[in-house]
């Protein structure tokens, strides 16, 4: 696939990939609760739920399945002070067809339908934060916020920042553009040759991402912390972490335009990796290149020595060797 055709999508539609994978576009929500009266009683994530299910539809015309919006309480709440959240969750709208008519599937500018869509979601995200649910006498406020990995404009302005300021592994230049994704909670399995093994297979995840853009460098490695929205009950093995270093900075930047908002989907199944993204600040395979370099650097003086005891070894062996040969023949 080319750039071309990632710099033509819109943000409504899906990216197919190799093995039979794709990207199908999401919105993406992360909830915080908190009380919003004097009660002290536990918060009921059920009917939380099923409260903020029913407000969205009747506020919004838009219908969330159940498995669509997650809410865990803390489990500490006895321990936590009265202005403290008391749960957090996830919320996904997955069917976007609504949108259809508020980005105008007619218009041809991509920009113009991205603008759209980002407006969209920003008044979304203010009519629903700050509300507040009652729980059969019971109130809690709900503050919302879209996730970093979501939103590609607050990423590209904090590497432009640093591109102008410096940082770590990005000198003060206009030369120096990021170049690097790093994509987290990606299932293993999806990635591993098929009948061979479940772990991720370097092969695969080449096949699969180069789909984004030409790679220069590729580190594949298990994930076991997806997040700063996990539950905490992280089963070792079943996720990986990817670092994908693009040859051009306009491959890293539609590759991550196109990862941002989206969640990554196997066919045939109904299973969704709600991955986290976001670009390399710290210059991971800057990094590696320099510990590489360092590695070479070796004294002299210790290559002469292995060298050297290298030879004496050779003679030892070649003394032996031909003394060893003399004696038998005066047998």
């Amino acid at each position: 696939m080319s750039n071309r055709t990632l710099n033509t999508l819109r943000p409504t539609e899906t990216l197919e990939l190799e093995s039979g994978l794709s990207l199908i576009p999401r919105i993406k929500l992360l909830l915080t609760i908190y009380r919003a009266d004097k009660s002290v009683s536990p918060i009921d994530e059920w009917k939380f739920k099923r409260s903020l299910i029913e407000y969205i539809k009747s506020s919004f015309s838009i219908t969330i399945p159940e498995e669509d919006l997650e809410i865990r309480k803390f489990k500490d709440l006895n321990k936590r002070k009265r202005e403290e959240p008391v749960a957090r969750g996830r919320l996904f709208v997955h069917e976007l067809g609504f949108l259809a008519k508020v980005i105008d599937e007619t218009e041809y500018n991509v920009e113009k339908a991205d603008k759209k869509f980002l407006e969209w979601r920003r008044v979304f995200v203010e009519k629903l934060n700050g509300i507040e649910l009652n729980l059969e006498g019971i109130k809690f406020q709900l503050n919302v916020a879209v996730p970093v990995g979501d939103d590609f404009e607050g990423m590209k302005k904090e590497w432009e920042e640093i591109n102008a300021f410096g940082a770590r592994g990005y000198q003060r230049s206009g030369r120096m553009q990021p170049d690097t994704v790093v994509l987290k909670g990606m299932p293993s399995r999806w990635f591993a040759e098929t009948r061979v093994s479940s772990k991720p297979s370097m092969l695969v995840t080449h096949t699969i991402i180069s789909a984004l853009g030409k790679i220069r460098n590729l580190h594949v490695a298990e994930d076991n912390g997806i997040g700063d929205d996990a539950d905490g009950d992280i089963i070792s093995g079943l996720h990986c972490k990817i670092v994908v270093r693009f040859e051009k900075h306009m491959d890293f930047f539609d590759a991550l335009k196109v990862l941002c908002g989206r969640s990554l989907q196997k066919q045939g199944s109904r299973l969704r990796a709600d991955y986290d993204v976001t670009w390399d600040k710290d210059g991971f395979f800057r990094d590696a290149r320099h510990q590489i370099e360092e590695r070479k650097r070796i004294p002299e003086r210790g290559v002469e020595e292995r060298d050297e005891g290298h030879r004496q070894n050779s003679r030892v062996s070649q003394f032996s060797s031909e003394e060893g040969r003399r004696r038998r023949f005066k047998e």
